[in-house]
């Protein structure tokens, strides 16, 4: 009997030896093998939005410093970067080149609401993920209806939600007039408003306006938001816009509190152009470090940031934040796929980056950390409020996450 419990033993023993190095099996998607990782990335290096264009630069930059260190996980990052000028039917002819002919893993970071809409069904009926894309439209976050696809930057809907917080715990009778581009940007903004505001909105908001991105001027709009009495501005614009609507505002005699969304915050292309006193008292919201803000010079992750700037991308601007939204989203990509191991499938991926918890990214703001889940596709959802005080944004409250 002795024997016989010996000899199913070192069967058993064998048997787990022998399923050891199976389950360990290496999982490939398209593009991965033993030495590679291919990702494609689309990105208007032309066209309108080109000024994007150094995001695609400082990806590419940071996939080098990557490389030079030994990859992820002994594979080397091959970035195939795509221009699309901006274009949806571009980008619809990019995406297929990449996921039919490159044959890469995924697409990473492609730029734009209507260019990634425009590959939004394609996409997830081809089952590539489309992550961490660049832009805040908050379609992005829907993984019961598209699953393969993943924001990355606070949704516009959410940006909106930090507003409302602040209004409800510091003005709950404020009368809020509102200014909104008639399309699918504005609407999320002003519907995440309101869904911030809860019941009160009602109440609180007094007066909405809309314009055409056609339009010449939203001058009259906001005479007609002036004289609604209201004591608190929403101004929900593109920068030609935004810079009118300030200076209107202003010079019409009208001083309300005014929140002015994160995307139209540029002081040079926004608040010059609308008098940089006339932008005193303006709120919007941050939530990666500002490189122009000198509370950041001694800061580790900036000293690490410029000296990666000096090396891998010398010909960047340091004073475009747009270098460090492409240094902090790429390290997120990283992560993600050293993460992964050695199971580089498309379906793992999507299951690692759904799976992120209070990852600290380089460059984000105190306090704020990236989080997923299978049913939460809004990686970064914590904001802070900054106020402008006539020549930089100056950060102040606390870091708000708003549910």
């Amino acid at each position: 009997m002795n024997q016989k419990k010996l000899l199913v033993a070192a069967a058993a023993a064998a048997f787990a030896l022998a399923a050891g190095p199976a389950s360990a099996a290496k999982m490939y998607g398209p593009g991965v093998t033993d030495t590679e990782i291919k990702i494609g990335n689309i990105n208007p290096y032309s066209g309108p939005a080109s000024a994007y264009g150094t995001i695609g630069k400082s990806i590419a930059a940071y996939f080098k410093m990557v490389n030079d260190e030994g990859g992820v996980n002994g594979r080397k990052i091959n970035f195939i970067s795509l221009d699309d000028g901006y274009s949806p039917p571009k980008t619809v002819e990019q995406a297929r080149k990449l996921v039919e002919q490159d044959q890469v893993l995924l697409i990473f970071q492609s730029l734009g609401t209507p260019t990634n809409t425009a590959i939004h069904k394609y996409m997830n009926a081809k089952k590539v993920p489309q992550l961490f894309v660049a832009t805040g439209a908050g379609k992005w976050g829907d993984p019961k209806h598209f699953p393969w696809t993943m924001g990355w930057q606070p949704s516009y809907p959410g940006e909106s939600h930090v507003y409302a917080h602040y209004l409800l715990t510091q003005k709950p009778n404020a009368k809020v007039a509102i200014l909104y581009q008639n399309d699918d940007y504005g609407k999320d903004y002003l519907n995440g408003f309101l869904e911030g505001l809860g019941a009160k909105a009602k109440t609180m908001v007094v007066a909405k306006e809309s314009y055409e991105v056609t339009d010449p001027t939203v001058d009259s709009q906001i005479i007609k938001l002036k004289d609604s009495g209201a004591d608190t501005f929403f101004n929900i614009t593109t920068p030609k816009f935004a810079a009118q609507a300030v200076r209107k505002a202003y010079d019409s005699g009208w001083k309300p509190l005014q929140f002015l969304n994160n995307v139209s915050a540029s002081v040079g292309s926004v608040l010059k152009p609308a008098g940089l006193d006339k932008s005193v008292g303006l709120i919007t919201t941050a939530y990666i470090k500002d490189a122009t803000d000198p509370q950041w010079k001694d800061d580790a992750d900036m000293k690490a940031w410029n000296a990666w700037m000096d090396k891998y991308y010398p010909d960047g601007d340091k004073l475009n934040n747009s270098n460090i939204y492409g240094y902090a989203v790429a390290y997120t990509m990283t992560e993600v796929l050293k993460r992964a191991g050695d199971n580089l499938t498309r379906a793992n991926v999507m299951k690692v980056a759904s799976n992120l918890k209070d990852l600290h990214v380089p460059l984000l703001l105190p306090g704020i950390t990236v989080n997923t889940s299978p049913t939460d596709f809004y990686p970064i959802q914590c904001e802070q409020l900054a106020k402008f005080d006539g020549q930089k944004w100056a950060l102040f409250g606390d870091v708000i996450c708003p549910k």
